[in-house]
């Protein structure tokens, strides 16, 4: 239904990108199944690292997703580590 895509703190490369998804109601996809996908139609530097699904997104009254509210929430994961 809908997907964007943050950069994360990576080790080595500095950043990496994350995907987050949120399948429509009654659809199934995995991880492998986007990442053959992102493999088959995307330059390699854009493969995401990691991907996530969501039931929602954090959205801005008008339906933005707030990409800043998912990197800070990615951050205190790694914080929190």
């Amino acid at each position: 239904m809908e997907a964007t895509a943050i950069g994360v703190p990576h080790p080595k490369r500095g950043e990496a990108v994350k995907v987050f998804v949120v399948l429509k109601p009654g659809k199934t996809a995995t991880a492998e199944e986007l990442m053959a996908y992102c493999t088959e139609k995307l330059a390699k530097y854009k493969w995401p690292a990691e991907i996530e699904f969501r039931e929602e997104l954090p959205k801005t009254n008008v339906g933005k997703i707030l990409k800043k509210d998912l990197r800070a929430m990615e951050l205190g994961k790694t914080e929190s580590s």
